[in-house]
């Protein structure tokens, strides 16, 4: 086999198998688009194939079955979509994307959307292994129980058969190194190799381990990868989706605390794939991070938040029990405290509201106050209305903010006002009535009551 230059090396094609339906997920969603670490499972495998540097993506999803393609270009935007009408084995779904595997000369990595914990570097190492003779390289584990799994049978280094435990004899029963399912391909002999798998077993199917015996039959080699696990678990029912999460979280709570973050009870704290803590950020007990959430350096975090789709910069600190909401933007040094919920609404740097409050599609300017009770009144049934909060004012506590509105830099809301106007700079705003004090109501009111309740009885 002629070497590839290493421009060639770089880049290689991935067939990620998606059509599953999962019936043991007991789920009307398909099993590929249950989410792992608030990411979907064929999102996770998208997301490594592209750090390991797979150019072109072909993925073979079930019939109509639009919204895993729909998942899937929204990771991949240049993946080609295949469907597997039929369901006639691995090879045979494979071969669903045969006008992109014969496109070209590139080496070809199957991977399995269903496998969210695997590495961009196992899967580069599974690459890489193709390189001489070796046209096949399999991706394998130590079974803790192997029982149900395909056996890989070696002789020394040399993979010869990935055997099916029902096939299996009991000397290659007792192996316990499994097929993880993953496959690489040189490109040179992918198609030919996937071609020849013509033997359908006797339920119609087509596999696509019997090409490892095929190739040995061509006098080309097979090589095995070995992986932890943990890492290839495929996810078939909501135990095995539960065992996933748990892996995973251990995995980014691990990475976030030596990137230098402190997780004072890591166990307690829930992170997505794409969480992004800085150096010396303090995340509090109990706090659940969803999709889109960077939290710079300094910043901290209080017992009970939750985050999504959210930004804190440097110093910043929110909660305990706040909420942001996606397009939440907390400037530097800025302050959320607690029952306080954000939404589309950016914070300037000092900003404060510490208690009770809910802001919704808006903007607070630097150093500005809004007190406890706070209401950005941002809906009117039809449309999302913005308020504006200048540089420095302060709204009262007890406030309502009825949107579209503005409050000028270093203005004053009085407290339990309903501002329904523009408030220049500067000004003070009081809407509410005034208070009226009667003397010695109270005292006659009491006194009328025995004669009152007596009149009723």
């Amino acid at each position: 086999m002629t070497e590839q230059s290493s421009e060639d090396r770089q880049a290689f094609k991935a067939v990620v198998l998606a059509a599953g339906e999962g019936t043991r997920m007991r789920s009307a969603r398909p099993k590929v688009l249950h989410h792992v670490a608030g990411r979907s499972m064929v999102g996770h495998v998208l997301t490594a194939l592209a750090a390991a540097g797979a150019a072109d993506v072909s993925v073979v999803v079930g019939p109509d079955r639009d919204d895993v393609a729909a998942e899937v270009l929204a990771y991949a935007p240049h993946a080609h979509i295949h469907v597997q009408r039929e369901r006639r084995g691995t090879a045979h779904a494979v071969l669903a994307a045969r006008e992109d595997i014969g496109a070209g000369a590139a080496d070809l990595v199957v991977a399995f959307g269903d496998t969210p914990l695997i590495y961009p570097e196992t899967l580069a190492r599974l690459r890489a292994q193709l390189h001489g003779d070796v046209a096949v390289a399999v991706l394998g584990f130590e079974a803790a129980d192997p029982h149900g799994y395909g056996r890989l049978v070696r002789d020394g280094e040399t993979l010869v058969a990935i055997r099916e435990e029902r096939d299996a004899s009991p000397a290659e029963r007792a192996i316990r190194l499994c097929n993880a399912g993953l496959m690489a391909l040189s490109g040179a002999h992918a198609m030919s190799l996937l071609e020849s798998i013509g033997n359908a077993n006797a339920k119609g199917e087509f596999y696509l381990t019997d090409v490892v015996e095929i190739a040995r039959a061509r006098g080309l080699g097979c090589a095995v990868v070995v992986a932890p696990e943990d890492e290839v678990l495929g996810i078939n029912d909501r135990l095995q989706l539960a065992a996933a999460e748990a892996a995973l979280q251990a995995r980014l709570r691990r990475e976030a605390m030596l990137a230098g973050a402190t997780l004072q009870a890591p166990e307690t704290v829930f992170l997505s794939a794409d969480t992004r803590l800085g150096r010396d950020v303090v995340v509090e007990p109990h706090v659940v991070f969803g999709p889109g959430v960077v939290v710079e350096d300094g910043a901290v975090i209080h017992a009970f938040s939750h985050l999504e789709g959210a930004r804190l910069h440097r110093g910043a600190a929110i909660g305990p029990y706040a909420r942001l909401r996606p397009g939440a933007d907390v400037g530097e040094g800025a302050r959320v405290g607690n029952f306080v919920e954000l939404k589309n609404v950016s914070m300037g740097p000092g900003a404060k509201a510490n208690h009770l409050a809910y802001l919704g599609d808006g903007s607070v300017g630097a150093g500005a106050n809004i007190g406890a009770g706070t209401i950005f009144c941002n809906y009117d049934g039809f449309r999302k209305n913005r308020t504006t909060v200048g540089a420095g004012a302060f709204v009262g506590s007890n406030s309502a903010l009825v949107a579209p509105v503005s409050i000028g830099d270093g203005a004053y809301v009085g407290t339990g006002s309903v501002v329904t106007d523009d408030v220049p700079a500067d000004a003070l705003a009081v809407a509410r009535a005034r208070q009226t004090v009667k003397a010695d109501w109270a005292a006659a009111f009491r006194a009328r009551q025995p004669a009152l309740k007596g009149k009723s009885g």
